[in-house]
C-alpha cells in the first residue's frame, strides 16, 4: 500500500470507526481496533459457535502472525513468543536469567511500572541493585533522560542489563537504542525494551540495534485488543532462559500427551506454557497485516506530520511542549503543559464537551494520534484548548 493508500485511510469511519463516535488521541494509552481486527474477531467467533475449530485457519493463522512479527522486528520467527501484554515479557525476562547479589539493572526514573517492578521484584528476592536515572531539563524545554547518563551507569562493572522503553510514556521520549545497544554488546551488557510505545510507527530492528530481548503488548500503536502481545528474545539466549510458567506447550513434543519428556523446546516457544489467546492474536494478525500493507516508515511519517501540526497549534496557545522532537527523539506521544489551566479540567472538558479523548501522564497532558485521525481533528483539538 502506497501513501496514498493511508490516504484511502484517513479520516475512513469504514476502515477505523472510531472517527465516526469521537475524536480519539489516547493511542499511548488504549487504541480503538480497525474494523479489519473487528472482522477478525467476528470470523473468530461465528466459526467458533458453528463449527469449534474444524475447517478453521485459527492455528496456521496464529504461526503467520509469528513469521509477521519476526519480519517487523527483524528477528527469525523462532525468536518470538506471544505473550498476554508486556509486563509478561519482561517478567520473563526477570525470572529467567540468573542474578547474583549485587548485580545491578540500569534502567530510568521514568518508566512505565511494567518495566519497574519485576526488577525491584529481584532486589527483594537476590539482592540486586536497581539504578533508575533520572529524567533532566532540556535547554529547550523539554524533559528528557541523557543518554550519557544512562551509558555512564551501563558502564559499571556490576551492571548485568540495561531495561529502557523505546519511548517513555509520560514525556514520549526516544531513547537512541541502536547507541545503548551497541554499548551494551560491546561491554558484555544485556538490553531488554519494552517496545509498546513504538512498536507499529517507529522501525524496531532488533538486529541492527542489538537488542537482546523485547517486549510489546498489542494494544497501543499496532492497534491490536489488549492481552494480546510478541516478546523477542535473540536467539543465542533462549537456552539460557528458563520459562516464567512451565505447563504443556513449553516441551519438544508437546502434543504427544501421554508421553512425558521434560525437555525444553529451543526456540522462543519454549516461553509459551498454554494455549493461546487465539481470538486476540486473530485481531493482532490483521492489525498488523494493516500497518505493514500501509508502510511502517509511511506510518510514522505521517504521524511526525500530525504531531508537528498539534505542535504548532498549542504552541500557538501559550502551552509548553515536554516532548523532545529531534529527528531521532520524536514519537507519537506529545506531553504539553499549562502554566494557566489545571489540567483534570482541561481532559475532562475535552472529554464531556467535545467528545475528544487525550490523557492526562505525571501532571501533563498527554495527546498521541495515528496515522488515520486527520488534520481536521488535529485543528478541532487545538481550537478547544482553552487559552
Amino acid at each position: 500500500m502506497s501513501e496514498n493508500g493511508i490516504d484511502g485511510l484517513v479520516g475512513n469511519p469504514e476502515a477505523f470507526p472510531i472517527l465516526a463516535k469521537m475524536d480519539f488521541f489516547n493511542h499511548a494509552g488504549v487504541s480503538p481496533i480497525p474494523r479489519a481486527a473487528a472482522d477478525a474477531l467476528r470470523k473468530f467467533a461465528a466459526e467458533a459457535e458453528s463449527t469449534a475449530y474444524f475447517g478453521t485457519s485459527w492455528y496456521r493463522d496464529v504461526e503467520q502472525l509469528r513469521e509477521q512479527a519476526g519480519g517487523l522486528l527483524n528477528a527469525s520467527k523462532d525468536e518470538i513468543s506471544f505473550v498476554k501484554n508486556t509486563s509478561e515479557g519482561i517478567a520473563t525476562v526477570a525470572n529467567g536469567l540468573e542474578w547474583r547479589a549485587g548485580d545491578r539493572i540500569v534502567t530510568t526514573g521514568v518508566e512505565y511500572p511494567a518495566n519497574i517492578y519485576p526488577w525491584m521484584d529481584l532486589s527483594r528476592r537476590f539482592g540486586t541493585e536497581l539504578v533508575m536515572v533520572p529524567e533532566q531539563d532540556g535547554a529547550d524545554g523539554t524533559r528528557q533522560v541523557p543518554l550519557e547518563a544512562i551509558l555512564r551507569e551501563a558502564s559499571h562493572p556490576r551492571t548485568k542489563l540495561v531495561s529502557l522503553s523505546h519511548v517513555e510514556f509520560a514525556s514520549g521520549q526516544r531513547h537512541d537504542l541502536a547507541a545503548v545497544g551497541r554499548f551494551c554488546r560491546e561491554n558484555g551488557k544485556l538490553l531488554c525494551v519494552d517496545a509498546i510505545q513504538s512498536l507499529g510507527i517507529i522501525p524496531v530492528d532488533v538486529q541492527a540495534m542489538k537488542i537482546d530481548f523485547l517486549s510489546a503488548d498489542g494494544h497501543k500503536w499496532l492497534l491490536g485488543p489488549e492481552g494480546a502481545g510478541i516478546f523477542y528474545c535473540r536467539r543465542e539466549l533462549l537456552e539460557r532462559m528458563h520459562p516464567l510458567i512451565v505447563g504443556w506447550m513449553n516441551v519438544v513434543d508437546a502434543e504427544n500427551f501421554g508421553h512425558y519428556d521434560f525437555t525444553l523446546r529451543k526456540d522462543a516457544r519454549r516461553f509459551e506454557a498454554g494455549s493461546h489467546n487465539v481470538p486476540g492474536l486473530l485481531a493482532l494478525k490483521a492489525s498488523i497485516q494493516l500497518l505493514l500493507s500501509a508502510g511502517i516508515e509511511a506510518v510514522g511519517r505521517r504521524i511526525r506530520r500530525l504531531t508537528d501540526l498539534f505542535i504548532e497549534g498549542v504552541q500557538r496557545k501559550g502551552y509548553r511542549v515536554i516532548s523532545p522532537r529531534g529527528d531521532e527523539q520524536w514519537s507519537g506521544i506529545v506531553s504539553f503543559v499549562s502554566n494557566r489551566h489545571l489540567h483534570e479540567p482541561v481532559w475532562r472538558r475535552l472529554r464531556e464537551q467535545f467528545n475528544t479523548e487525550i490523557a492526562v501522564r505525571e501532571g501533563r497532558l498527554r495527546c498521541s494520534p495515528h496515522f488515520y485521525n486527520s488534520e481536521e481533528q488535529i485543528g478541532r483539538l487545538a481550537e478547544h484548548l482553552p487559552g
